[in-house]
């Protein structure tokens, strides 16, 4: 080893003789090292003077006040704004958030990014797993700190999940279009492979059939602006909706776009609910009726969730936060 450069997890594994995922578990204490196994691990550390920030005052204190969080998806705003409210809150509880995400939302890449943090000497992990390949890999892993999962309580078995109601949101928002009088009503819903897509989607059908009205499969786009622009464009050629539920406020965004450029008028022509409420949300041109996500409450209630589990506090596995309907300027009664 280079004299100069401070020892690594690596290096400690290779004195230890043992891979560096065993490393990271006895960093993070975990029941399953053998004696044996913890001291030649031990004697590796003192060895080589290794002391990892914060694993090393883990080691000693037998406390990191560290959480690991790790989202595959920080490009768009549920996702970012979800760890926001995450940070916010654990630094009211006196805790340090680590982050990281995943190259892919393949099983290695997941693995890969949930051992960097346990080698950070985390006590809990928060998973923004909107997505279910990330949550089946974490799944899989069987993980023995504190878990907390994010936007996957749709999906059957997961482990201390909390999400805001995304069903309830979807339902809320068809509703308010059907008592607005409309009764053909297209979704336009987000990728396939999005637990929130798929809750999304089931509460827009749920609505639909519940007021008897016709189902219309929903046209699968991919959250973006472009896409709810140039869906627009060929969904207004036909016409034979008066109102659209778009999966999200920037795909609302897009379709709004495509509307002013076919001379259509938004809500006269068009009914316009979007999903989300971005801080954007209130300046489309009409301002964009929405569903708001309550976000800094989210967070609260994981923080709330994962100290329970630190504590060895029995709390309740799933917890939907409600979400609110947000009426603007872009959803009117269809023209008789």
């Amino acid at each position: 080893m280079d004299p100069v450069r401070a020892p690594n997890i690596r290096d400690v594994a290779r004195v230890a003789g043992v891979s560096y995922q065993t490393v990271s578990r006895v960093l993070n204490d975990s029941p399953s090292i053998r004696v044996e196994t913890r001291k030649r691990v031990e004697d590796a550390i003192a060895e080589l003077g290794y002391r990892p920030n914060p694993a090393a005052r883990a080691l000693v204190a037998g406390r990191s006040r560290t959480i690991g969080l790790l989202s595959a998806s920080t490009a768009y705003y549920g996702p970012a704004t979800a760890i926001t409210s995450i940070e916010a809150a654990a630094r009211e509880a006196g805790y340090r958030i680590s982050i990281t995400s995943p190259a892919s939302s393949d099983y290695a890449s997941v693995a890969a990014s949930v051992e960097y943090l346990l080698g950070q000497g985390v006590e809990a992990l928060v998973i923004v797993a909107p997505q279910v390949r990330v949550f089946e890999a974490v799944r899989a892993l069987g993980l023995s700190v504190p878990v907390v999962t994010l936007e996957s309580a749709a999906i059957a078995d997961a482990p201390s999940s909390l999400s805001v109601d995304q069903v309830e949101g979807a339902r809320v928002a068809t509703r308010h279009l059907i008592e607005l009088g409309h009764e053909e009503i297209l979704h336009i819903a987000g990728p396939q492979d999005w637990i929130e897509a798929e809750a999304r989607m089931q509460g827009y059908l749920r609505e639909l059939d519940a007021h008897d009205l016709r189902t219309r499969a929903p046209i699968l786009g991919d959250w973006s602006s472009s896409f709810g622009y140039y869906a627009g464009l060929e969904l207004l050629r036909v016409r034979d909706f008066t109102a659209v539920f778009a999966g999200n406020d920037q795909m609302a965004l897009g379709l709004q776009h495509a509307c002013r450029e076919m001379g259509l008028d938004v809500p006269g022509d068009i009914s316009i609910v979007g999903f989300d409420d971005i801080p954007e949300a209130a300046h489309f041109a009409p301002p964009l009726t929405t569903v708001r996500q309550n976000f800094p409450e989210l967070g609260r209630r994981a923080l709330a969730l994962l100290l329970a589990q630190l504590r060895g506090e029995a709390r309740s596995d799933a917890s939907m936060v409600p979400p609110e309907l947000v009426v603007r300027a872009s959803t009117a009664p269809p023209r008789r």
